[in-house]
């Protein structure tokens, strides 16, 4: 697929990821549609409000439009969320998936990136995770992406519409005042005066993926034939929890108490993946923990504290 002319729905595309996946493809030239529960910050950006689980909602996003490819970032993404309301992250990430392929199916369209995880391989069973892993997740939040990426199996083998699961580590960048991963409550807490909790005791270890690189896996995934099934994209490098504790202060030159709480169930004691396919396929991580965090606080310290409250 050329962007330049294309038309493109982003599910989820209000978000934190989708924001930034809006705006570059909209820089490259596509039209784009958003699907959301809420609205998007850019008023000129066509914007169905509704549930993806809703039959209704699906329909509406192929009605008046050809669409040519599909992102798709809508979901429940709090492993501890998903553990809380297994139910709702079924219905929003198995079902609402089933009802958007099916839309895409008959609306004929051609490609469709996934935003899926890590988490649907489960603990590590090699020294890094790759493509060719088991699928064995430990929460539902792992199981209901892994269901994802059955159902893209069957609709690419047959129906021929070319699913991409892009199986990210930790997100992290810009605009993430609303989320609650790692380097966010960090910057919350700094922002705020407030101590920081680990869970456990900080030796777990995660690999930290900057989103502008995963936009950029998201563009390769819609015009690259060659992006098909499963594509592990992290930055290649691990870092504890301890770790990024002792970057975030050095960078921000901040000091804040730090604790420790119990440890979270369904936590993966280590994610260290394999990004050689990727790179295979063309695909490079440009950032690294330290450019990218430096660039979260310069957002972060310019932040008024209402801005910094959420969630």
């Amino acid at each position: 697929m050329n962007l330049a002319g294309s038309t493109v729905l982003v599910t989820g595309g209000s978000g934190f990821i989708g924001r930034q996946v809006v705006r570059s493809l909209t820089e490259a030239g596509a039209r784009i549609r958003v699907v959301d529960l809420v609205a998007h910050p850019d008023p000129g950006v066509d914007v169905i409000i509704g549930d993806i689980a809703d039959p209704a909602t699906i329909e509406r996003c192929f009605e008046d439009l050809t669409i040519d490819g599909v992102v798709h970032l809508a979901a429940v993404t709090s492993v501890l969320k998903s553990i809380e309301q297994p139910e709702l992250t079924y219905q929003t990430n198995v079902a609402g998936t089933h009802r958007l392929l099916e839309g895409a199916r008959e609306a004929g369209v051609g490609a469709l990136a996934f935003a899926s995880t890590n988490a649907v391989t489960g603990p590590m069973t090699a020294p890094k995770i790759t493509e060719g892993q088991r699928l064995a997740p430990m929460t539902p939040y792992g199981a209901t992406k892994a269901a994802g990426e059955m159902l893209m199996s069957a609709y690419t083998e047959v129906y021929g519409l070319r699913c991409t699961a892009i199986r990210l580590t930790n997100v992290y960048g810009p605009g993430m005042q609303a989320k609650d991963s790692i380097v966010a409550r960090l910057m919350r807490c700094i922002r705020l005066g407030r101590s920081f909790e680990i869970y456990g005791d900080g030796s777990q270890v995660r690999d930290y993926v900057h989103s502008l690189d995963v936009v950029a896996a998201v563009t390769a995934a819609l015009t690259d034939e060659r992006w098909s099934g499963p594509v592990v994209i992290g930055s290649g490098t691990s870092l504890s929890v301890l770790d990024v504790v002792a970057q975030v202060k050095a960078i921000t030159g901040a000091e804040f108490p730090v604790g420790h709480g119990p440890a979270k169930a369904g936590e993966m004691p280590a994610v260290i993946v394999d990004n050689g396919h990727a790179r295979v396929l063309g695909w490079t991580p440009r950032y690294d923990f330290r450019t990218g965090v430096q660039g979260v606080w310069d957002e972060w310290r310019d932040l008024d504290l209402g801005g910094a409250c959420a969630p």
